[in-house]
């Protein structure tokens, strides 16, 4: 791809503005952990929930879905659109709890609702896990895509791009730490929506409109159902039942994938942790699954639909066909002067909002729950501040090695996927039965780590990637992993919990006063508290506000995809139901407050 001047321009002004930023904050985020881990928790929803998009769009995403929607049509999302379910549950069931808890990072938890080594273990075990192998599997996928988004539009070495791109990520995020990462979240957001926006109407305009785009689907599918239908047609060959049922039913609830942990947690928890109350935290959260899941695919789902008419083979990436790269092939022969700078700086902002993110996440856990926890009890707030920068620098460094052992991007989502796997149930629970305790999640962890790993050497695609059956067994196969590894694994924790003692009295009357969870999972402990048997935050109406969220992200994404190809009334009207579901949501949520006052 040949950039001009001004392409070049646009570029270098994005990159300006990411360290003006990070040098904006860096006095504020030295002041101590609470600040440049959790931004003072006085961060307002908006900015929170901007942030957890922002920090979900990475340079993979749009690859990644460009080889679903070219492999299976737009009902190849599914794989990630049933997250839904677990992401509307963390809005109105653990996001208020996470802001009462008051911890610094969501494995801190183990310690308030634990007592003894158990739980000293399983904070440190924990922190290790998700800052080392989980989040430099996540650092290196993304850093894998932009490796060949650069490749492809600018024939360069691609790491010495890609380095230009560390030194301003990790200048600013270990620098000025939260502030700076939810600010320039915030920017990124702005540029990357537009950009890949601009590039799907260039890529529409390029197959000749949207009715042409349909008539080319058409032919290249087979029918324009198995290409733009929103589920897959019945008898859909790549999408065996047991997947279909495997993602509808137990994935959303039973894998802890980042950004929609079943119970919370992770990123989303950390921000959560950031808003000034729990009313910012909950519409924090809300607004991230609306914008997550509903707003931001279509521009990707469109330019992927178009690279199927534009490139139905594929690009040739070291020597193989590559349909994930043909998203960014589209970028570099379609998109004229200016905006092809434009579209680089988006996937600049894409990178590195979801680098930052990680590097203060895990570097959280580092210097939080092992550093200070278990090395350091007693240093100073500039000091742990000081650690935190040069561990944030550590984390990006390892996880260039783990991009340099990663073959394709989708096989680590998957892989992280399994590997997760089994753990959700307890993770829900937890939170609402006083009988959870630590060996619980340990056991947990610890089977849903041999089961999976194991299931996936032992369960192997027969066919060769050339085998028109190789995507609908590889599907197969994850969902009979998904299957195995809950199974077993919530046999084994079950067994451990009542085969171990319960927390202490002391221990689980303290979290509950801290936290107030309520419910009937509780009411031992509420009752010997004086309080009764209190009903969960919310009531049953936080359950209607579940099934209401559910329903309002799936009619904005079904509504926005319908007047997308066409079909304005049943577009329109989903949306109608859309605004009805958030208004009645709103209404509850402002009844919730008064009630509580």
């Amino acid at each position: 791809m040949t950039l001009t001047t001004l392409d070049w321009a646009i570029v270098a002004a994005y990159f300006v503005l990411s360290i003006g930023i990070g040098l904006a904050f860096t006095k504020k985020g030295g002041e101590s952990l609470e600040q440049y881990f959790v931004a003072g928790r006085a961060v307002p929803w908006w900015l929170a929930g901007a942030a957890m998009i922002a920090t979900t769009f990475a340079a993979d995403t749009p690859l990644v879905v460009t080889g679903l929607v070219a492999a299976h049509g737009v009902a190849g999302n599914w794989i990630w659109w049933n997250f839904v379910m677990s992401g509307t549950l963390t809005v109105f069931l653990y996001a208020r709890l996470w802001r009462r808890a008051k911890v610094m990072t969501d494995v801190e938890f183990a310690e308030i609702r634990y007592s003894g080594r158990p739980a000293t273990f399983l904070r440190g075990f924990r922190a290790l896990y998700l800052a080392l192998p989980i989040n430099l599997i996540i650092l290196g996928w993304v850093t894998l895509a932009m490796v060949k988004i650069l490749q492809i539009s600018l024939g360069i070495q691609p790491f010495w791009a890609v380095g230009v791109c560390f030194v301003i990520t990790v200048g600013y995020s270990a620098a000025a730490g939260m502030w700076a990462v939810l600010w320039t979240d915030l920017v990124q957001l702005v540029i990357k929506m537009t950009a890949v926006t601009l590039l799907a109407w260039f890529a529409v305009k390029k197959v000749g409109g949207i009715g042409a785009l349909k008539t080319g689907l058409e032919k290249h599918f087979g029918s324009i159902d198995t290409a733009i239908s929103f589920l897959p047609p019945a008898g859909s060959v790549w999408m065996p039942m047991i997947a279909i049922f495997t993602f509808l039913a137990v994935q959303w609830w039973a894998a802890w994938y980042p950004g929609a942990e079943p119970g919370g947690g992770g990123y989303v928890a950390q921000r959560i942790f950031s808003a000034r109350s729990e009313r910012d935290g909950i519409l924090a959260t809300l607004f991230f699954n609306v914008g997550h899941y509903a707003l931001r695919p279509w521009p990707w789902i469109i330019t992927g639909l178009a690279t199927v008419i534009l490139y139905p083979n594929g690009v040739i990436v070291n020597g193989q066909p590559d349909k994930e790269a043909a998203y960014v092939q589209a970028m570099v022969d379609l998109l004229p002067s200016g905006w092809k700078g434009f579209m680089l700086a988006g996937f600049a902002a894409a990178y590195m909002s979801t680098v930052g993110t990680h590097l203060n996440w895990g570097a959280s856990y580092l210097v939080g729950d092992v550093y200070k926890r278990f090395l350091r009890k007693d240093a100073s707030e500039a000091h742990y501040v000081m650690v935190s920068r040069w561990t944030t620098v550590g984390l990006f460094l390892a996880s260039i090695v783990v991009t340099l052992n990663l073959s394709t991007i989708e096989g680590a989502w998957r892989f992280l996927l399994a590997l997760g796997s089994g753990t959700g149930l307890v993770l829900i629970l937890r939170w609402y039965w006083w009988r959870i305790n630590a060996w619980s999640e340990i056991a947990s962890m610890l089977a849903s780590m041999v089961v999976s790993v194991t299931s996936i050497l032992l369960i192997r695609n027969p066919l060769p990637k050339t085998d028109p059956g190789y995507g609908a067994e590889e599907f197969r196969i994850q969902a009979i992993v998904m299957l195995l590894t809950v199974a077993i694994t919530t046999v084994v924790w079950v067994a451990v919990t009542f085969l171990t003692k319960p927390e202490p009295a002391s221990t689980l009357d303290a979290f509950y006063l801290r936290v107030r969870p309520g419910g009937p999972g509780w009411e031992t402990v509420s009752r010997r508290l004086g309080f009764g048997r209190e009903p969960i935050p919310g009531g049953a109406m936080s359950f209607v506000n579940w099934i209401l969220g559910i329903v309002l992200v799936y009619t904005a994404l079904f509504g926005i995809g319908k007047i997308v190809f066409g079909q304005l009334w049943m577009g329109f009207a989903l949306l109608d139901v859309a605004i009805v579901c958030f208004i009645l949501i709103m209404w509850s949520l402002k009844r919730q407050e008064k009630a509580e006052a």
